[in-house]
C-alpha cells in the first residue's frame, strides 16, 4: 500500500475534508454566529461547479471522507446538483463516505434526494427537545420542523447522528432526557464542548463552557459507561451504555485535546482552506482555482497550506476568561 498523499508536517495524513457551500443560514445559533450577521456577498462565494471542482481535486490526493457544511448546507440554491456531481466519486469508491452537516430544517425536503445521491449518514445539530428552549438557542428555529426532518432521514434510510452542543446552565437538566429520546428513536448521539469561536465571547460564553468529563461523569450515575475503539474518522470517542446498548460520543477540544490524531480540514465557502478550526491561518484556494483551468496551482496550494498546519489548536477556557480564541464565526468557516 503506498502512503496517504496529503500528510502534514506532523505526519498526519489528512483524509478528511469539511467543505462549507454557504455561510448563510435559516438559524442563528448563539454560539455560532451573531443575530445580526450580515453574510458575504454572493460574488465572494464559489460557485457550485468550482465546489465539485476543488473537492475533487482533493479527492484525487487522498481524500476519502468528505462533508458538505454551511452555515446551513441545504439553504443553497440547487445544493442537490452539487451532490448530483460529487456522486460519482461515490460510485468510482474514490470516496468512502459523503456526508452532511445540516441543522435538520430541510430535511423533510431533501432526505430522499440525498440518499440517492449516496449519502448514507446525517449530523444533526439539536441542543434541546423544549420547543422553547430550541427556539432561544437557536434564535428562530421550529423543533417541530427539525423532528419532521429526522424523520424523514430515517424514512429515506439514512443513518442519522444528533450534534448536541453541552451548555452548562442551558441544556443540562436534559442530559438524560436527550439520551432517553435518541436511544428510542435508533440515533447516534454525540456531545460537544462548546468552542471559543467568534467575536462576542465574554462572561456568558465563559459560564456555558461544561466540561464532558463532567457531563460523563453525570451518566455514569445512571448507566454503565464501556470505552469503545471504533471511529467514524472523526474526533468523537465514543462509549456504550451498557443498559441500553447505545452509543455515545464525546467531542473534547478542550477537556481532552484530540490534535494529535487530526486528519481532517476544512474549506469555507470562499475556497479559504483552514488547516485548523482553532488557529487564524488560512490560504486562498479561490484564487489559483479561478486563475487556471488546469488543478496544477490549486494542488500547489493545498500542499502549502499543509504544511503549515498547527500541531494543535490553543482554545483554553480558566476561571479569569477565555484564551486561544478565534474571532471567526462558525457558520464563516464551515461546520
Amino acid at each position: 500500500m503506498t502512503a496517504p498523499a496529503l500528510t502534514d508536517a506532523f505526519a498526519r495524513n489528512i483524509t478528511y475534508l469539511r467543505v462549507s457551500v454557504t455561510d448563510r443560514c435559516d438559524f442563528r445559533c448563539s454560539y455560532c454566529m451573531a443575530e445580526d450577521t450580515k453574510f458575504l456577498p454572493r460574488r465572494d462565494v464559489l460557485s457550485l461547479e468550482e465546489i465539485d471542482r476543488l473537492a475533487s481535486a482533493f479527492v484525487g490526493l487522498g481524500i476519502t471522507k468528505l462533508r458538505i457544511t454551511g452555515g446551513e448546507p441545504l439553504v443553497r440554491r440547487d445544493v442537490m446538483d452539487l451532490f448530483r456531481a460529487l456522486s460519482r466519486h461515490r460510485v468510482s469508491g474514490a470516496l468512502k463516505e459523503l456526508t452532511l452537516t445540516t441543522n435538520g430544517a430541510q430535511l423533510d425536503r431533501f432526505a430522499a434526494p440525498l440518499a440517492d445521491c449516496g449519502v448514507e449518514r446525517v449530523n444533526i445539530s439539536l441542543d434541546s427537545l423544549s420547543p422553547e428552549r430550541f427556539a432561544a438557542i437557536t434564535r428562530r428555529g421550529d423543533l417541530g420542523q427539525v423532528l419532521a426532518g429526522i424523520k424523514a432521514a430515517k424514512a429515506a434510510g439514512l443513518r442519522v447522528k444528533i450534534n448536541t452542543v453541552a451548555l452548562q446552565g442551558v441544556n443540562e437538566d436534559e442530559l438524560f432526557d436527550i439520551v432517553t429520546w435518541a436511544g428510542a428513536e435508533g440515533l447516534d448521539l454525540s456531545f460537544i464542548e462548546v468552542m471559543p469561536l467568534g467575536e462576542a465571547l465574554g462572561p456568558e460564553r465563559l459560564g456555558q463552557f461544561w466540561a464532558l468529563t463532567d457531563l460523563r461523569a453525570r451518566l455514569a450515575e445512571r448507566f454503565t459507561l464501556d470505552d469503545l475503539t471504533e471511529t467514524t474518522g472523526g474526533p468523537a470517542r465514543y462509549a456504550k451504555l451498557r443498559e441500553t446498548g447505545q452509543k455515545i460520543g464525546f467531542i473534547t477540544p478542550l477537556s481532552h485535546n484530540f490534535c494529535a490524531g487530526c486528519n481532517r480540514v476544512r474549506v469555507s465557502a470562499t475556497g479559504t482552506l483552514y488547516p485548523c478550526l482553532g488557529q487564524a491561518g488560512k490560504v486562498d484556494l479561490r484564487g489559483p482555482l479561478r486563475a487556471s483551468e488546469g488543478d496544477g496551482p490549486l494542488i500547489e496550494a493545498i500542499r502549502e497550506g499543509l504544511a503549515h498546519k498547527p500541531k494543535a489548536h490553543d482554545f483554553l477556557y480558566t476561571e479569569t476568561g477565555v484564551s486561544g480564541q478565534v474571532a471567526r464565526q462558525m457558520n464563516r468557516t464551515g461546520g
